[in-house]
């Protein structure tokens, strides 16, 4: 389990955030170090000294003059100063703009210096002792305590924030490009001819989307030129079949026997180049149309009951389906079943669900190994334990399978049937 995000925009949304947070940070520590820091420090050792010197000057004035100086501190400096008789017992709220006063008030009084809270919560008070007189010396916070230059940080902060958002709006309408090529190469795998995309964007982008559109042309052509090849093999083939037939049955005082092994060779030849054909054929998926997929499975098992017992009970489940495709697959699933299964009963089964459909062939086979349970879709692959010529299968019927179930979206799996045997299932996804 990864907790990298899975999609391209994800990761580089991830990694644009990561990146913007250590360098945010990085930008902080220097910023703090190499300005605010020194700016408050500076800031606070200037107001110690000007609380030093107006309360070394109070005490040595004259006290008729100290009223007046008083309210010159007041007017021009926004200090308080006077006489006090005893101390203030609230201390202030910790900030380092007052941590960093006290400290140096301390060392140039030779004292103890711990700043006070009075009424107004603007202004902050210390108790000084000069001249064996106690002095209480009070300051705004709003003017002397140093305050963050927002408007800069916020600037920089909006610089960094648009920068991200541009790159991922870049990467989201590059990641959705991929997306759409990701769409289209699954319909060229399922055997469509996908509307050629618009050739835009970054050039490395506009060169993969035209590389996409001719290999999707040259993919279909190839397909259809398939199609058409075996189509006139088989119609090639099948007439001097038809004639070896024609003459095998109008040959007189031959071994009866011998004649009879001919002809059903000749059918298995006639068979194997339909199933060939149907086999090129698959790749092009059908029309879709609504329908009720338990009267079709119910066509299905009637007529599989014919050759041996089927279980079958009918679902209501309708869903957007190609006909013809869905009978074949499932056909064929049938058919492995009753010829590999012996002569238990076959277990049809319909699970209609909101997200997806699924279909099973249950028997009582050997079932297939896993590790060739995706060998055997493969064109002619048998299992030599379970699967023999002498059975009468070509080899095809599940490469066929596999192909209609992929034209159109769907999906075969096999699993081990609880008590022995082999569960096959087609599952059909509903459109979302």
């Amino acid at each position: 389990m990864t907790l990298l995000p899975r999609t391209l925009f994800g990761r580089t949304a991830a990694a644009l955030l990561a990146a913007f947070l250590v360098f945010e940070t990085l930008a902080f520590v220097v910023v703090w170090m190499t300005l605010l820091r020194p700016m408050a420090e500076r800031s606070a050792d200037d107001l110690a000294a000007k609380i030093s010197l107006a309360a070394k000057t109070w005490v040595e004035l004259p006290p008729q003059t100290r009223t007046d100086y008083e309210m010159e501190l007041a007017f021009r400096h926004d200090l308080e100063l006077g006489a006090a008789s005893k101390p203030l017992t609230l201390a202030a709220p910790h900030t380092l703009f007052g941590d960093l006063l006290a400290v140096s008030l301390s060392r140039r009084m030779q004292q103890s210096v711990r700043l006070k809270r009075g009424p107004d919560a603007n202004w902050v008070w210390l108790d000084l002792v000069v001249a064996e007189k106690r002095l209480r010396v009070g300051f705004n916070q709003d003017r002397y305590a140093l305050h963050t230059p927002l408007a800069a940080v916020g600037v920089f902060l909006l610089g960094a924030a648009l920068t991200v958002v541009t790159a991922l709006l870049m990467v989201g309408r590059a990641s959705r490009q991929l997306k759409c090529l990701a769409d289209k190469a699954g319909e060229v795998g399922q055997g469509r001819a996908p509307v050629a995309l618009p050739e835009t964007g970054p050039m490395e982008i506009r060169e993969l989307t035209a590389a996409f559109n001719r290999m999707a042309g040259e993919v279909h052509a190839l397909l259809e030129n398939r199609t058409v090849l075996l189509s006139g093999i088989s119609h090639d083939l099948r007439t001097p079949i038809t004639r070896l037939k024609l003459a095998l049955s109008l040959l007189e005082g031959a071994d009866s026997v011998q004649q009879g092994r001919m002809e059903r060779d000749l059918d298995e030849m006639n068979r194997l180049i339909g199933d060939m054909l149907v086999f090129a054929r698959a790749l092009q998926a059908g029309d879709l149309a609504e329908c009720d997929l338990a009267v079709v499975l119910g066509d299905l098992a009637e007529t599989a009951a014919r050759l041996g017992p089927v279980r079958w009970q009918a679902t209501p489940c309708r869903a957007k389906v190609g006909d013809a495709a869905l009978r074949r697959i499932v056909g064929n699933l049938l058919d492995n079943a009753r010829r590999y299964g012996g002569d238990e009963v076959i277990d049809l089964m319909l699970a209609c669900g909101e997200k997806e459909i699924r279909i099973s062939v249950l028997d009582r086979g050997p079932g297939i190994p896993e590790e060739q349970r995706e060998a055997v879709f493969r064109p002619f692959h048998r299992l030599e334990n379970s699967r023999s010529r002498d059975s009468g299968g070509s080899g095809l019927g599940l490469a066929i399978a596999r192909q209609l179930a992929d034209a159109h979206g769907w999906h075969i799996e096999f699993r081990h049937r609880p008590g022995g045997g082999l569960d096959a299932a087609v599952i059909i996804f509903r459109d979302t």
